[in-house]
């Protein structure tokens, strides 16, 4: 019995030594792959795809043809003073002066608290459109100025309309930074 215990703990023993060597035989082999990789790279081209090189941006031209001509009576307005909370509306009047059909295709506003609409239709040669600004004051209190970016099939494409409030807080009538 006692040599049957004996002889398993050496087999134990062995088998553990043998399992521990192999161990160790694993990593140095990994070792040596990530350094035949790396020189193997060292050697070779690289291996990531050639980047293309980005094209410089062209400006745009003119298109050829008859155009359409944004033509707007103003393109600025000031709403004055205004109490914060407060809706104010403007719309923006103009006229077709090209020799082509107008078409809107947006109106993006600088920030959240503007909402724009505007005429959807084509517009003839000689016809009328409008641009709707809402401004909403409220938590804006202090100077406020404002774009719409308008986009047409114009020349050039976008038109910048702006308006400006200053806008008189609501519970303490801050009106936002004073310079003294």
């Amino acid at each position: 019995m006692k040599i049957m215990t004996k002889l398993m703990v050496a087999l134990a023993l062995i088998v553990l030594v043998a399992a521990c060597k192999d161990r160790d035989a694993e990593k140095k082999i990994a070792e040596l792959e990530s350094r035949l990789a790396q020189m193997e790279a060292k050697n070779q081209a690289p291996t990531t795809p050639a980047q293309t090189p980005q094209p410089t941006p062209q400006p745009e031209t003119k298109p050829e043809g008859p155009l359409p001509v944004l033509s707007f009576e103003t393109t600025a307005h000031d709403f004055g003073t205004i109490n914060e909370g407060q809706k104010v509306v403007h719309t923006y009047k103009f006229k077709n002066t090209g020799e082509a059909p107008l078409i809107i295709q947006s109106a993006q506003p600088s920030c959240g608290c503007t909402v724009p609409d505007w005429t959807k239709e084509p517009i003839p040669v000689g016809g009328t459109g409008f641009v709707k600004a809402e401004f909403d004051s409220n938590g804006k209190p202090g100077v406020n100025n404002k774009t719409i970016t308008v986009t047409a099939n114009t020349w050039p494409k976008t038109t910048q309309l702006n308006f400006k409030a200053m806008v008189v807080g609501k519970a303490t009538g801050d009106n936002g930074p004073v310079k003294q």
